[in-house]
């Protein structure tokens, strides 16, 4: 007799729905639109462990996780929708899958954030400024810093 598996630590295995469902009043339509609704569950949560690193929070206060999660799940939105938009656009025959959009989201979000910031009218101040503003709070009892930040910034001479 063949051995059955383990499931993992932390994992419930779900019963086995089949025909003694029907007796308890769940149809096989309802089960495929069960089954089809739980997979997409499936695969958001992997999506968002995977692309957004959900299961890999590098603190343990929990307010900063709620804040990591609820920027996930707004991103996770975002993504869909700008999807929901791509596919509206494209050919009918060209098909993205959901991983692979997450992917190529998550490598274009600065730009997308960047694109939406001028849109929506934010315009942030210019690098440099920052760099130097910022340089210059933190290390203010440093003049060495101050020298190679000033130095930094003059226009360098052509020979």
């Amino acid at each position: 007799m063949p051995r059955r598996r383990r499931p993992r630590r932390g994992r419930r295995r779900l019963p086995p729905l089949h025909h003694e469902s029907a007796e308890r009043g769940v149809f096989p339509a309802d089960l495929a639109t069960l089954y089809r609704c739980r997979w997409e569950v499936e695969t958001l949560f992997r999506e968002l462990k995977t692309q957004y690193e959900l299961d890999e929070f590098d603190t343990s206060d929990p307010d900063v996780v709620k804040i990591l999660l609820y920027a996930a799940l707004l991103s996770l939105l975002v993504s869909r929708e700008l999807l929901d938009l791509v596919t509206e656009q494209a050919d009918d025959e060209i098909v993205f899958p959901p991983e692979r959009w997450a992917a190529t989201f998550r490598s274009h979000a600065q730009l997308i954030l960047h694109e939406l910031g001028e849109y929506l009218g934010y315009s942030p101040p210019p690098l440099l400024e920052r760099l130097i503003e910022d340089a210059q709070k933190i290390h203010q009892q440093r003049p060495i810093l101050q020298e190679t930040l000033a130095t930094a910034t003059q226009p360098r001479c052509e020979s």
